[in-house]
């Protein structure tokens, strides 16, 4: 009996922390993305100098207060799952630990707290709230188009380079030291931050000849911004083909397994679909 009891308030704490489709679930969620935004404006105030000297006190209270409480939030993910390595080892579950941390390491090297602002990665829990995993189909089409395109792409960017290489050089013989361009490496920095429209204020040519070579440049600097845009495109609308919904087609929700925490399983499962553990217990 005490170990059935012990189970069901684990499975109970399990589907709070780690399900966004229970109401308990979103509402867990929902106060968790509040405090990591609450934490992370609180870091941000705290590099104000002027804000930080009347109120330093309380932001550093309020920070100890929040770091305490993802500290609670991470043993209790721990402690819930049958196989925490899987956990701590994943991708939330580093990002929640670097997210801890900062502040207890500043009790030893001072200025590490603001590594706090990693908190921020948290937010991308925002997906299973708004139950956006189901709709990550596109962003998978995107990153299979960057795939495709790499060869394209780097072949590009490779002749990129020799072209800033070529031109820098011709522009540290054309204007000279005399006119800020004291080197080939400084003057290739130069066309580099030319060819991307950035601009770079502290040299800028003064011979006719070199401004007509700045000015191709630059007009040659939007054109180069347009290629890789348009090889990613023309992958992206060939992996984008719409394509028949099957009768088949089933839903996904953000239950995770309480024994290897995989997310993504079919509505209405019973096992999970990695390890075949039994997904809710009667």
């Amino acid at each position: 009996m005490l170990k059935q009891q012990n189970t069901n308030w684990k499975t109970k704490l399990h589907e709070i922390i780690y399900e966004a489709d229970t109401p308990t679930g979103k509402i867990f969620d929902v106060v968790l993305l509040i405090t990591i935004i609450a934490s992370i404006v609180l870091v941000m105030l705290e590099s104000v100098n002027s804000i930080d000297s009347k109120y330093h006190d309380f932001l550093n209270i309020s920070e100890w207060v929040i770091t305490v409480l993802f500290s609670l939030e991470y043993i209790a993910r721990i402690i819930t799952v049958r196989k925490p390595f899987h956990y701590i080892f994943s991708f939330y579950g580093i990002i929640d630990l670097l997210s801890t941390i900062p502040k207890y390491i500043s009790l030893i090297f001072g200025g590490v707290h603001a590594l706090a602002a990693l908190r921020a990665l948290r937010l991308l829990r925002i997906f299973r709230i708004l139950k956006l995993a189901r709709y990550l189909g596109a962003s998978n089409n995107l990153v299979s188009a960057l795939k495709a395109s790499r060869a394209k792409i780097l072949v590009f960017l490779f002749a990129v380079v020799i072209i800033a290489i070529i031109l820098g050089t011709i522009m540290y013989l054309v204007e000279g030291e005399e006119n800020g361009f004291s080197n080939i490496p400084k003057s290739v920095y130069w066309c580099i931050v030319t060819l991307t429209t950035v601009g770079f204020g502290d040299i800028a040519p003064h011979t006719p000849l070199g401004q007509f070579i700045a000015s191709l440049i630059m007009i040659l600097g939007y054109g180069i911004i347009a290629v890789p845009t348009g090889i990613v495109s023309a992958e992206y609308t060939a992996q984008n083909k719409p394509q028949t919904p099957k009768k088949d087609d089933v839903h996904l929700n953000t239950q995770a397994c309480p024994n290897c925490s995989v997310e993504k399983h079919k509505d209405n499962a019973d096992f999970c679909y990695n390890c075949g553990y039994k997904l809710h217990n009667e």
